[in-house]
């Protein structure tokens, strides 16, 4: 990706006013009075009138509300912005760089500290603890590196902590329920999809497990591809009757365990299409597939990859080759 990528990809308006509000802690009704009074923050328009702002003007919402909190008054912080933009010395802070590409969604020091004590304060049922933590992430990490470096590992660590009898099954439902909270949230919070056909995400028949299945929407999302998340454990009868009145792009179907991944191979019982190059397209992942790769040979569709990340890079490709004029946001 070029350096005029990277400064397109930065001024395209995605973030709406509920997800800039989260990022920068400025409540909405105060973005608009000081759309309105000043003239700052700048929003472009959906066709529904929604306001969407852009990585670039997160960032500047961000460099005046440091100047907030240094205690000058917003008309003076617009001008002092302003004034720094003109004579070229406003520079985008580390909390606000442009997202990067999927491809470097990379883990540092910083994340594995933040990392720690969201998930202290998760285990110790801390839910305001831990939503402040991740207020703190958010504010210097773009969400894709929250994802694939925060919210996954918190998954994995729950899980492990409950196998090895270190918490309780409550304290696993509690601390996946509040994964969930956040993932739903970002899901409603993403920008407005494409015009195409979606992408239906379903949990393998038997797989209650769906950390990984809402992440997958929040990443679609974020890209722009619209998604129908139907969730846990459907069984293929109903999932075959859903696909025929939705007509999606792509199926996607997730299994962490054996025996749902098993259960895949009944599929094209149901969807006899899958065979054949008839829409809609049938993709797979999850954990077990990485586990035992003998898996991938038995099922039906095409294997995700596995990881997360390669799975929505794979995705992300194959919905750009079937909707040519749209595109998502990995370069």
């Amino acid at each position: 990706m070029n350096a005029n990528d990277a400064d397109k990809r930065n001024t395209e308006p995605i973030y709406n006013i509920g997800m800039v509000s989260r990022i920068t802690d400025i409540p909405e009704n105060t973005l608009r009075t000081w759309e309105r009074r000043h003239g700052f923050p700048r929003a472009s328009r959906t066709e529904g009138g929604h306001r969407l702002y852009s990585e670039f003007e997160v960032a500047r919402l961000q460099w005046v509300k440091t100047r907030l909190d240094e205690g000058i008054q917003i008309s003076q912080a617009v001008r002092l912005l302003r004034h720094a933009e003109d004579e070229g010395h406003f520079s985008e802070p580390a909390a606000s760089a442009p997202v990067p590409s999927l491809y470097d969604a990379r883990d540092t020091p910083a994340l594995e500290r933040f990392r720690g004590r969201m998930l202290e304060s998760l285990f110790n049922h801390d839910a305001e603890g831990a939503d402040q933590v991740l207020a703190n992430i958010m504010a210097l990490y773009p969400l894709e590196s929250v994802l694939f470096n925060v919210i996954s590992p918190i998954f994995n660590a729950t899980g492990q902590a409950w196998a090895e009898g270190r918490i309780s099954i409550a304290t696993d439902h509690f601390v996946t329920q509040r994964l969930r909270t956040y993932l739903v949230s970002w899901v409603q919070a993403s920008p407005p999809p494409f015009p195409v056909s979606p992408v239906i995400l379903a949990g393998a028949p038997g797989e209650w497990h769906e950390g990984s299945l809402l992440m997958l929407a929040v990443l679609l999302r974020r890209l722009r591809w619209p998604v129908i998340y139907i969730g846990q454990s459907v069984p293929l009868t109903d999932l075959a009757e859903f696909v025929d009145e939705v007509n999606p792009s792509v199926l996607v179907l997730v299994a962490i365990t054996e025996e749902p991944a098993l259960a895949l191979q009944e599929l094209p019982h149901w969807l006899p299409d899958v065979q054949t190059s008839t829409a809609p397209i049938i993709c797979y992942g999850g954990r077990i597939f990485s586990l035992k790769p003998d898996l991938v040979d038995d099922s039906p569709g095409i294997y995700l990859g596995d990881n997360l990340q390669e799975g929505v890079e794979k995705l992300n490709a194959i919905l750009r080759e079937l909707h040519p004029d749209y595109s998502g946001r990995v370069s």
